[in-house]
């Protein structure tokens, strides 16, 4: 999960490692970007779209989340950038969806330790990991016990 914001107002976080069916251009009409993988940002809204991407700033309206990583920003801009070659269709994804925390509900969840939190993300391996070893890589880049929570099987009853 990426918590994109987070306040007064709720949270908002994005899936990072759940890969849909869904192509970018069989959401979109007229999108000139084909064969872009979509992902399911979370439960919330599935009618609504969202992206982050790696690199420099490429919109005005981008949010900076952490070292070249942005989230948002003008659609059509992007997939401009995207047609040009200026931006790496490896270097962003697109999310139907997403998930949302009420006003405090996260700070709760984060109190109850009911998750593990990676203050210091490398950008870069959301975009060059699979989905399915993400969470893994960001363990085992943390170190100490959640290196060890890196090779925890799936179902731990298959151990």
């Amino acid at each position: 999960m990426l918590v994109c914001e987070n306040n007064e107002n709720g949270s908002f976080g994005l899936v990072l490692n759940k890969l849909s069916i869904l192509k970018l251009n069989e959401l979109i009409d007229n999108v000139s970007v084909v064969e872009c993988n979509v992902y399911v940002g979370g439960p919330v809204e599935q009618n609504t779209l969202h992206f982050i991407y790696f690199g420099e700033k490429l919109s005005e309206q981008s949010i900076e989340l952490a070292k070249d990583l942005w989230w948002g920003g003008n659609f059509d801009e992007i997939v401009e950038q995207i047609n040009i070659g200026k931006l790496d269709k490896e270097k962003i994804r697109f999310f139907i969806g997403y998930s949302g925390w009420a006003i405090g509900q996260l700070d709760l969840e984060l109190q109850e330790n009911t998750w593990i939190v990676c203050d210091e993300l490398i950008s870069e391996n959301i975009f060059t990991s699979s989905p399915e070893d993400l969470w893994k890589i960001i363990l085992r880049n943390m170190g100490g016990e959640y290196q060890l929570m890196a090779n925890y099987p799936i179902d731990p009853r298959l151990n």
